[in-house]
């Protein structure tokens, strides 16, 4: 893509004239002479090319770039090739101004219109030769690595000063003493460190996620969530006058061995989808990875990693017997049925044979 990048002022009206005159003169022309004028009326202009090796000729557009608040102009791109994306813009448009990189760019062709996708080329937009799009600084932007990463060591790190009992969390008598000797205590740390250890080399080794960004309000409120809960329901479950389940081992082992068959179940579903290239709708793409048992879960709900999830801290809330764990699995059981729902209405639109039996994210429930 080759285009000249100009941030002085110009005139729209001015900078197609030959545009203009062209369209005049074949509105009282027969098609193919009206064809023939269009076309050396723009060659004339600078509008069209001639590619030599393919033996063809396209048109050069001219794209303008608008502050959306001030409406003045930032930017004018000379010369761009016909086929150029969105996305091709804004890296241009980045070369220009360094500070703001594509992904806090958003593109519009009319104030109150929508944002422009990347992937939409500029010949497919509703504009003439010349081009206007309205420019928004989106602010700064991290991709969705980063910002798994940022929730999942967090929750981690948090755990583990309250498990040795670090100054100033609980009492100066406490403070840097022996973890509790309650088995659970001792458990629950090692599980709850492998949950979020499993999630940080998924993120890193297993998910492939799209190109988008969220805006760091996004990812300040979701660390807040994530760090919150996991300080709160370490605070009483390493507290020095923590009281061990009521059943003692029995309670443990059973939550134990469910723990860890959701874990497993839940990286299953995660390896299966990342592996395939399918989703939850579309199950003839996973039928290699369903000789998988853990992944049998997809014949009956939409999301079965919700449902896995789920049963990592429902057993964890057996396993420690403790309200603050209990309150953060309702909530994020709350959350993530929402999300559930959502994919199961999309999957049940675009799939018209979508099995009417499977659910949400519950079997036979919800």
């Amino acid at each position: 893509m080759s285009s000249g990048a100009s941030c002085q002022t110009h005139s729209t009206e001015a900078l197609n004239p030959e545009w203009k005159a062209c369209r005049a003169s074949a509105e009282t022309c027969t098609p193919q002479r009206a064809e023939r004028e269009v076309s050396r009326r723009l060659e004339r202009a600078g509008f069209l090319c001639q590619d030599e090796t393919a033996n063809f000729r396209y048109v050069l557009l001219q794209v303008e770039i608008l502050d959306d608040k001030t409406k003045e102009q930032l930017c004018f791109l000379d010369k761009v090739e016909y086929h150029s994306t969105i996305g091709d813009i804004k890296g241009l448009f980045h070369k220009v101004y360094p500070h703001w990189y594509p992904a806090r760019q958003s593109l519009r062709l009319h104030l109150k219109s929508e944002e422009l996708r990347d992937d939409e080329l500029l010949h497919s937009l509703p504009a003439g030769v010349t081009v206007t799009l309205y420019f928004r600084d989106l602010g700064p932007r991290f991709g969705w690595t980063m910002v798994f990463l940022s929730e999942y060591v967090g929750p981690l790190l948090i755990y583990l000063l309250f498990y040795f009992r670090l100054p100033y969390i609980y009492t100066h008598t406490h403070s840097l003493t022996a973890p509790s000797p309650h088995p659970a205590v001792s458990l629950a740390c090692v599980c709850h460190s492998l949950h979020y250890i499993k999630r940080l080399m998924e993120t890193v080794f297993l998910h492939h996620f799209t190109h988008g960004t969220l805006p760091v309000v996004v990812i300040i409120r979701n660390c807040v969530y994530y760090w919150g809960f996991a300080a709160w329901l370490a605070y009483h479950i390493n507290h020095p006058l923590y009281t061990p389940p009521s059943y003692g081992r029995l309670q443990v082992g059973c939550a134990l061995v469910m723990f860890t068959l959701c874990e497993m179940g839940n990286f299953s579903i995660h390896w299966s989808l990342n592996t395939s290239g399918g989703d939850g709708g579309e199950i003839s793409k996973l039928s290699s990875s369903l000789k998988n048992p853990f992944t049998w879960l997809f014949f009956f709900v939409s999301c079965p990693n919700y449902t896995y999830e789920v049963g990592v801290w429902v057993s964890f809330s057996i396993m420690t017997q403790c309200v603050p764990v209990a309150v953060f699995t309702l909530v994020g059981f709350v959350q993530m049925t929402i999300w559930a729902k959502c994919k199961h209405k999309t999957y049940t639109r675009e799939f018209k044979d979508y099995p009417a039996l499977r659910m949400s994210i519950l079997p036979f429930i919800l």
